[in-house]
């Protein structure tokens, strides 16, 4: 792979886009971002096909209600695609693309080409298929770097208040099942560690809340002993640590996020930081307050990621009626955090 040539000094350390499952929606929400962005379009290195960004542009640009960048006005690592992927069907061919895609883009960060990584969505069974046996695109990533243990982190501002709702993963893209024998005391400790540098970039002395593993985080062992046996001492040894750090829990997680739904309406104060103990724990709150705001961020690797906050929406597809929102999200979270 050659990269672009350094770019100029009125756009100095631009963001790598990967642009994601070419049979899904991130090309077209790309191009919508980039136009929504005006200038700062000149800010980005698109890692894809240009012939089939090309292709993408042409088909939309009709169908869509908001305007698409040219991509003869974007800087693109051309990565060209063996055949023409089938809108709205994710492939071994897709998934080989994406991956190549993203790994591309990734190096461009790594060798300080650009600053930062914004990713549009995968298939994570389009990966499968072509053989990228990966969870989905932070594990590649943290492969990337080293074997680096990376985190993903969800956080929105309010269009309403002045607040971010900032929402880590303990654990991710595993099985429900899986998730207890994943967790321990150790790595919840990692994690608010994690929490806690983020959410230091904009307050000192953080309030931090931890949701609990079981319904009503336990109830003193009648629904589950995982509070009592090693959630509960993790937390107070890292009280113990950080004296001056808020932490709050376990909480019930049916009520852990009514401050950051209060705080999002501009109603009150919520914590800032929550730390959920799997996936859909902590992305339920986060997609329902925050759907088209919320952008993914990948915390503990050399360099910062973004993505928007949904999947590929094969099922809308070569529409042009994707919204751009958390793209353009992302890419705003890539450079003002990068």
């Amino acid at each position: 792979m050659t990269p672009p040539s350094c770019p100029d000094d009125s756009r100095s350390d631009p963001i790598a886009v990967s642009l994601g499952d070419p049979a899904g929606i991130g090309a077209e929400v790309t191009l919508k971002a980039l136009a929504l962005l005006g200038d700062r379009q000149r800010d980005v290195v698109l890692v894809g096909c240009r012939r089939w960004l090309e292709h993408t542009h042409r088909r939309l640009r009709p169908l869509s209600a908001v305007p698409l960048a040219d991509p003869c006005n974007l800087e693109i690592l051309d990565l060209p695609l063996e055949a023409a992927p089938e809108t709205g069907q994710g492939s071994a061919a897709s998934g080989a693309a994406s991956f190549a895609w993203l790994t591309a883009a990734t190096e461009l960060v790594i060798t300080g080409r650009c600053r930062a990584l914004t990713t549009a969505p995968i298939a994570k069974h389009a990966w499968h298929a072509a053989g990228h046996a990966y969870p989905g695109q932070t594990e590649r990533l943290a492969e990337l770097a080293g074997g680096k243990e990376a985190s993903m982190l969800f956080t929105a501002r309010s269009p309403l208040a002045a607040w971010r709702l900032n929402t880590l993963l303990a654990t991710t893209h595993i099985p429900l099942a899986a998730v207890p024998g994943c967790l321990d005391g150790a790595l919840v400790e990692r994690k608010l560690d994690t929490l806690l540098t983020f959410c230091q970039r904009f307050k000192p002395h953080p309030r931090l809340s931890v949701a609990g593993l079981n319904p009503h985080a336990g109830e003193a062992g009648q629904l589950g002993s995982e509070e009592i046996e090693w959630l509960e001492p993790a937390l107070d040894r890292w009280r113990q640590r950080h004296p001056g750090v808020e932490l709050v829990g376990p909480v019930p997680p049916d009520t852990c996020w009514l401050d950051a739904a209060a705080a999002w309406r501009g109603e009150g104060p919520g914590s800032d930081g929550y730390l959920a103990l799997y996936h859909d724990q902590g992305l339920i709150p986060v997609k329902l307050l925050a759907f088209d705001a919320a952008v993914n961020v990948s915390l503990g690797l050399p360099f910062l990621r973004t993505s928007p906050d949904h999947g590929t929406a094969f099922d809308i597809a070569g529409r042009g009626v994707a919204r751009a929102d958390s793209m353009v999200a992302a890419l705003n979270a890539a450079w003002e955090l990068g």
